[in-house]
């Protein structure tokens, strides 16, 4: 064998391990890529955990008021009223000042009328004009944010 013989050989042995070694790399390199993209896909179907957040309910008691109506009839509203509220710090606001609560439902409970309270949509329509009542903040005199109150749960509603 001639000198230059040898030395293609030496070439080609080096080359074919060069390639040998790009190959095993590239091999490498995708299989990292497609076990990533796997990891990805497997955090993007699964649902997310949520936390389970118990609701603040407050009760308000029951409240009883003569209702205006047209045909000069007595009416009477006896109903039980419960709030469920964002946080323990807003129900901690509306206990302290109960009172001023009160107030604010039974004035608005004493404007409405029977024939409005008879249907779903009035006694609807009155749990909306609760949350309006309650919302602003008590004391004008500090920067509180409004109460911000979830729902109104009638737990009795009587009318007569």
């Amino acid at each position: 064998m001639s000198k230059s013989q040898r030395q293609g050989k030496r070439i080609s042995r080096i080359m074919l391990t060069i390639i040998a070694l790009l190959l095993i790399l590239s091999c490498f390199i995708a299989g990292y890529s497609w076990w990533l993209y796997q990891i990805k896909k497997q955090d993007e179907y699964q649902p997310e955990k949520r936390t389970l957040v118990i609701p603040v309910f407050m009760s308000l008691g029951a409240f009883t008021v003569n209702l205006i109506d047209n045909d000069k009839r007595d009416r009477v509203l006896y109903v039980e009223i419960t709030l469920r509220l964002t946080d323990e710090e807003t129900r901690k606001r509306l206990h302290d000042f109960m009172p001023e609560v009160r107030s604010r439902i039974l004035l608005l409970l004493s404007r409405q009328k029977a024939t409005d309270l008879v249907t779903e949509a009035g006694k609807i329509h009155l749990m909306s004009e609760i949350k309006q009542a309650l919302r602003p903040t008590f004391e004008s005199e500090l920067e509180e944010s409004e109460q911000i109150i979830t729902d109104v749960l009638f737990t009795t509603f009587i009318l007569r």
